[in-house]
């Protein structure tokens, strides 16, 4: 399974807020400043965060982004679910086989699955930034 800059980059705009919670928002150029990610992109990505519920803007002349949630609330795992069109790894997870109930394949993908999305939940942002 190889995830995409989308999920990789997406990550790492949520760690920068996460080291930056609690002092204000921080603004697009700022942030695509420090993590060296292009704004056109940081846009994209914070539109399907913001969506998702994970990121709070603030318009204005002052405006920018922030964490919806505190650091500690957030983890890896949903972050990477809302950026990878839910971290599906074969289409029979999201129930896209017909052949899923006689397969004898299924229970290894879905095993491998529940590992990961598993391993990803237990990660807070909080525990990424220390």
């Amino acid at each position: 399974m190889k995830l995409s800059s989308k999920a990789r980059y997406g990550l790492k705009a949520m760690c920068y807020m996460a080291e930056n919670y609690g002092n204000g928002v921080v603004s697009l150029p700022t942030m695509a400043q420090s993590t060296g990610i292009s704004e056109k992109y940081l846009e994209q990505l914070i539109a399907t965060l913001r969506k998702a519920g994970l990121v709070e803007a603030t318009r204005g002349a002052s405006g920018g982004y922030c964490l919806a949630r505190s650091p500690e609330e957030i983890n890896v795992g949903e972050i990477l679910r809302e950026l990878e069109d839910g971290l599906v790894i074969i289409d029979c997870i999201s129930g896209d086989c017909a052949d899923k109930c006689m397969c004898s394949t299924y229970n290894v993908w879905n095993k491998l699955y529940k590992a990961i999305n598993s391993c990803l939940d237990e990660m807070s942002l909080d525990s990424l930034i220390k």
